[in-house]
């Protein structure tokens, strides 16, 4: 299990995705930002969030 906090990117947040993969992490996240921060998530800052993804549950 992967997971990534909203709140570990910079927002002030309490989501948290999880998934079995980075990319499914990443996909789940840049749709969080879109809907619900108004955030296009660019290849770049992808790549930054990578960084933060966690293996097991935070």
């Amino acid at each position: 299990m992967k997971t990534l906090l909203c709140r570990d990117i910079g927002f002030d947040c309490d989501a948290k995705v999880e998934a079995n993969t980075d990319e499914e992490v990443l996909t789940q996240a840049a749709d969080h930002a879109r809907h619900v921060h108004g955030v296009t998530v660019t290849p770049d800052m992808a790549e930054s969030i990578k960084t933060l993804i966690k293996d097991g549950p935070n």
